[in-house]
């Protein structure tokens, strides 16, 4: 008598491996599908998911071909069916390998832990039975309850478009509450784009609904702290998960309401391995529980904007997702003036012009707040020699390495390259070597001095602090910083973009962008969006407490004021800023009216890549040639020439790229799922050796 079962089981293994699917295996007794495992590969024992399980031997195997599992992880249930769905589907769309996007969604520590050890961390949670009691939250403004109202009446999904300052915040936890209180068993995610936000959020998200009711996952957890999230998750102790990009793959099998705050941002793009859109994940998840989902931004993306485009009488029939309106700022709090500085009517290569000085020295008399945003960390992007014409560029990288100040160095911020900044010009020796464009740094130096003879209320004198990734990289580094903004100490906050986002500043009066102009004419198509999102992002954390009124504003140094992006910001119009953007993708044919995909191959040389890239190109339209449906395929998807990548050499790597363009997004998965064998045959032939690794990259971010 047969006493075998036959396991087909997910393991880890990057795409381009070739060791993709599923691998099967044998057990002695029947394991339900999701079930966590251990089983040998190779040499060592990994962890595994059973994706299926059969009482007969997989067709043309061997059964002592096969190997027995290692183990079960008693006492952690299994994986669910919307779970493995969600993943299956993940793995298809963004062209990865099964077990590669399974694995990569558990904690590690479930690999290292016996069985005893297992045993232990689960006896330490909370019963999943707890019932949540909810703290009394503020009283509601009338465009929330409308809001509310609304979300209660209709499936969704919705895209909560509210200013900043609007109280969206307050909207999720309302919504998280009434789930809570209609459904003891319920679960909600919460999702933020970057770690940096999840503490302030996370600290009001348990003074509501208690502590033990509460976990948090992103990657700054420790091993351990992550393994304990995701098994409160997991067993149904934990009733709200805060979490970042990584926590949509969360299992919680009593999932109700997805919220994603800050859909716009660029950080919900994974952009190592599978590059998932965790936000795009979440409508999907959404829609396979049957649980409401919640975009909110104040600046949607294109792609959402243009989802929750109402149906008009020339026959759109409009998007799939529901658009929800929170104009108006919570209390009397106004929205801050835009002001635009030309600094074509300022002194030559002026930092700070003269109008912005003199509003930054009137803010800090009367004890408020400012706040300069400079997108460029460091003290100068570049150290060069007016001699002979030298610049500190990176010996590894296309890419300059940055001058920092403090600690004497130049770095490159993409492979991390640092060395002493030289006494003189390595070429010919001159000693005046001098920095060249401004980073963070020079502008904190720069403030000080300029305001130098500047006193506060007290008499004593400006007080400057910078937040950016080179100030915030010790632990409770950024936590520390951001308390002595709230409470007072600092006059002038300087920083990069981390300092723009979700933070609710309440002392803050004056935000002022520095120079915001280059990406008005990137070669990236989304640079405008970015910009426009970053700037009403960072002009939001002005004004936010109604004692305020109108005396907030944002002052904007530019060459171009007169620039159709700075007139819609003036306005604090994003819907006019969308309608532009989108007039002009429609006439492009770019995303979100058509779908793309980027094909990228990393090699010692660029010859090498961009080769492999061609020949697949060519060998892709041979194949669709000759099959049934291909050449229509062919006429509805674009395959463009391989180029080098915008920074083509990253730590002795070149980097190509071809792009794959299609007004149908079937169409173009169906060309990619054709890709996948030829990138496979091409890599083992000896003309492509020299290929290191290649990635396809769905719904790109930057091109």
């Amino acid at each position: 008598m047969n006493t075998s079962f036959w396991l087909d089981i997910a393991v880890q293994t990057p795409a381009h491996s070739g060791v993709g699917g599923l691998l099967s295996y044998r057990s002695p007794q029947p394991v339900a599908p999701g079930q966590l495992v251990r089983v040998p590969l190779g040499r060592r024992e990994v962890l595994g998911v059973v994706w299926r399980a059969q009482s007969e031997a997989p067709a043309g195997i061997a059964a002592s071909a096969l190997k027995d599992i290692g183990a079960v992880l008693e006492g952690i249930s299994p994986l669910d069916e919307a779970w493995l769905k969600l993943v299956q589907f993940s793995a298809q769309y963004y062209q990865r390998s099964l077990g590669e996007v399974a694995l990569s969604a558990l904690p590690p520590q479930l690999r290292d832990l016996d069985p005893v050890q297992l045993a232990r961390r689960l006896k330490k949670l909370p019963a999943a039975t707890a019932p949540v009691q909810a703290a009394v939250g503020p009283t509601l403004s009338t465009q929330q309850a409308d809001v509310l109202q609304q979300m209660a009446q209709q499936a969704g999904p919705f895209l909560l478009f509210g200013n900043t300052g609007s109280g969206k915040t307050e909207v999720y936890l309302q919504a998280v509450q009434r789930l809570l209180q209609a459904d003891p068993q319920a679960q909600a995610l919460l999702m933020v784009p970057e770690i940096n936000l999840t503490p302030q959020l996370e600290a009001r998200v348990q003074e509501r609904f208690g502590v033990e009711a509460v976990v948090s996952m992103h990657s700054g957890l420790t091993g351990p702290q992550r393994l304990k999230s995701w098994l409160a998750a997991h067993t149904g102790a934990a009733r709200i998960v805060l979490g970042t990009r990584m926590a949509v793959f969360a299992s919680m099998p009593q999932l109700k309401l997805i919220v994603v705050d800050e859909e716009h941002d660029a950080s919900y793009k994974q952009q190592e391995g599978a590059r998932y859109s965790a936000r795009d994940l979440a409508v999907y998840r959404g829609r396979l529980l049957g649980a409401q989902v919640v975009l909110g931004s104040a600046t949607p993306s294109l792609e959402s904007w243009y989802q929750s485009r109402p149906a008009d009488a020339a026959g759109d029939p409009g998007g799939r997702y529901v658009r929800l309106h929170m104009p108006e700022r919570v209390g009397a709090a106004a929205l801050p003036q835009v002001r635009r500085v030309d600094m074509n009517h300022q002194a030559r290569r002026a930092v700070l012009s003269a109008p912005l000085l003199q509003t930054l020295q009137d803010r800090v008399a009367k004890g408020e707040q400012s706040m300069l945003l400079l997108n460029r960390r460091g003290y100068a992007p570049v150290l060069h020699c007016a001699d002979c014409g030298w610049k500190s560029e990176c010996k590894h990288c296309s890419a300059f390495r940055v001058f920092h100040k403090i600690d004497r160095t130049l770095r490159c911020h993409h492979c991390g390259f640092t060395d002493r900044v030289p006494r003189a010009c390595p070429e010919c020796g001159n000693a005046d070597i001098a920095p060249m464009g401004r980073g963070t740094e020079q502008l904190e130096e720069h403030l000080g001095e300029l305001l130098a003879d500047v006193r506060r209320p007290d008499g004593g004198p400006v007080r400057i602090a910078r937040i950016d990734a080179d100030t915030t990289k010790l632990k409770g580094a950024l936590e520390s910083q951001l308390a002595q903004v709230h409470s007072g100490e600092v006059d002038i906050l300087v920083g990069t973009q981390m300092i723009a986002k979700g933070h609710d500043f309440r002392r803050i009066t004056l935000v002022a962008a520095i120079n915001p102009d280059s990406a008005l004419f990137s070669s990236d198509f989304r640079a405008p969006e970015r910009l426009f999102a970053l700037l009403m992002q960072a002009a939001g954390r002005a004004g936010r407490d109604a004692g305020q009124g109108s005396r907030s504003e944002m002052l904007v140094q530019t060459f171009h004021p007169t620039h159709p992006l700075f007139e819609a910001l003036k306005r604090h119009d994003y819907p006019a800023f969308a309608a532009s953007e989108l007039t002009d993708r429609t006439a492009a044919g770019l995303p979100p009216i058509s779908h793309q995909a980027l094909l990228r191959a990393d090699a010692r040389s660029q010859d090498v890549a961009q080769g492999f890239l061609s020949t697949a190109r060519s060998t892709l339209e041979d194949m669709l040639t000759t099959m049934p449906g291909g050449p229509e395929l062919l006429e509805q998807v674009s395959l463009y020439p391989a180029v080098p990548l915008s920074m083509q050499r990253v730590a002795d790597v070149e980097r190509a790229q071809m792009l794959l363009e299609s007004p149908s997004r079937s169409d173009l998965h169906k060309v990619l799922s054709q890709l996948h064998a030829v990138l496979h045959h091409l890599r083992s032939q000896p003309e492509h050796k020299g290929v290191i690794r290649w990635l396809v990259d769905v719904d790109p971010q930057a091109i």
